[in-house]
């Protein structure tokens, strides 16, 4: 099994796994080794460590698209996401008019709120990646999610942005005027006021031109969260589940898979990274001696041995474990490199894994 077939016929490919597992070199890996097989294909990350922009040799990425210079048969494209930015490009699309949009870019409520909605990434990604899909330019979209707890965030996002457009507390506040915010009541306009007093601004008054102005534009993003729900349904589209042999990691990973299935989405398979190989059986002490020549290094190097044979062990009974968990669903595994993936030669080392010409002894 390979990469390439779990994602024969999709346009869409969604990484997920928990924190420290290589999920953003694999994600990398994935657009570069497609991008070989004649793919155009973009990845995005929302990584803060820019790690992906290291490992494809570019300097950094932003909210736009940058050509990778690979020598591969298709193109390969890159970008980090800026969710403060993805968040004013939806006002901009949705706002009725020219007014509207500067009344909602420029209301203070909005600047904080986005700014506090840009730290929760996960929906901001699935916009941009729903964005990039509709244009339809590139063969194949590779997204990189946060760690797997956070990752579930997105996917209940499209909902939750559903269900508070639809929620009376909005209309509520969208109300005309002041009408809907003088519910809060008179301890709450004296709140109001003192603040006022105290900071020069008027968060009673901000607070009503910014429902008022966002109002118009909630039907809109209502159908935009439907459109982005119905994407992370799509045949078109796959999770990838990466992890490593770490027993918390493929927890994490039973976990994750488990609640795909939940919320019917579409899981393609697991990818195993930093598996250590299976190391060989029997005892190698007399021709370690013999070939060392000191029996007290021979025994340092035999100590060594069994703590990484012991180490393998442990790697095959936790991947197996997971194996009996997702039943048919097929596992890729990638050794653990020697050097550290953080170039373009680091990246095509782990295509032999990823689509089928290397492998690991199972012994």
């Amino acid at each position: 099994m390979s990469v390439a077939t779990l994602l024969q016929r999709k346009e869409v490919c969604i990484c997920a796994g928990s924190g420290g597992v290589g999920k953003t070199t694999v994600s990398a890996a994935v657009a570069l080794g497609m991008a070989a097989r004649g793919k155009k294909v973009a990845v995005l990350t929302i990584d803060p460590a820019k790690r992906l922009a290291n490992s494809l040799g570019l300097p950094e990425l932003g909210n736009e698209e940058r050509l990778v210079k690979a020598d591969v048969e298709g193109e390969l494209w890159a970008m980090m996401l800026d969710p403060k930015r993805t968040f004013d490009e939806i006002v901009e699309w949705h706002a009725p008019d020219e007014r509207t949009r500067d009344a909602v870019l420029s209301n203070r409520i909005y600047q904080e709120l986005s700014n506090a909605v840009a730290g929760s990434q996960e929906y901001m990604a699935m916009e941009k990646l729903h964005e990039l899909h509709q244009e339809g330019r590139y063969d194949l979209l590779v997204l990189d999610t946060p760690p797997t707890r956070n990752a579930l965030d997105f996917i209940d996002a499209p909902k939750k942005l559903a269900a508070f457009i639809d929620s009376r507390a909005l209309q509520l506040f969208a109300g005309p005027g002041l009408a809907g915010l003088k519910v809060l009541g008179r301890g709450s306009g004296l709140v109001f006021s003192v603040l006022t007093r105290a900071t020069g601004i008027d968060l009673l008054q901000d607070l009503s031109a910014f429902f008022a102005s966002f109002a118009g534009m909630t039907e809109g993003f209502r159908e935009r969260a439907e459109r982005v729900n119905a994407l992370l349904a799509d045949s078109r589209s796959a999770f990838v589940l990466v992890t490593s042999p770490r027993a918390d990691a493929v927890e994490e990973a039973g976990w994750f898979h488990h609640r795909l299935l939940d919320a019917g989405l579409p899981f393609a398979g697991v990818v195993a990274n930093r598996v250590r190989p299976a190391m060989p059986r029997g005892d190698p002490s007399h021709e370690l001696a013999a070939l060392l020549g000191d029996d007290a290094l021979a025994r340092k190097v035999m100590r060594t041995f069994e703590e990484e044979r012991r180490l393998a062990a442990r790697d095959r009974r936790n991947l197996a474990d997971l194996k009996k968990r997702l039943g048919r669903k097929p596992m890729i595994e990638v050794p653990h490199l020697d050097d550290d993936v953080h170039d373009l030669d680091g990246l095509r080392r782990m295509d032999e894994f990823l689509f089928g010409r290397g492998r690991l002894d199972r012994r």
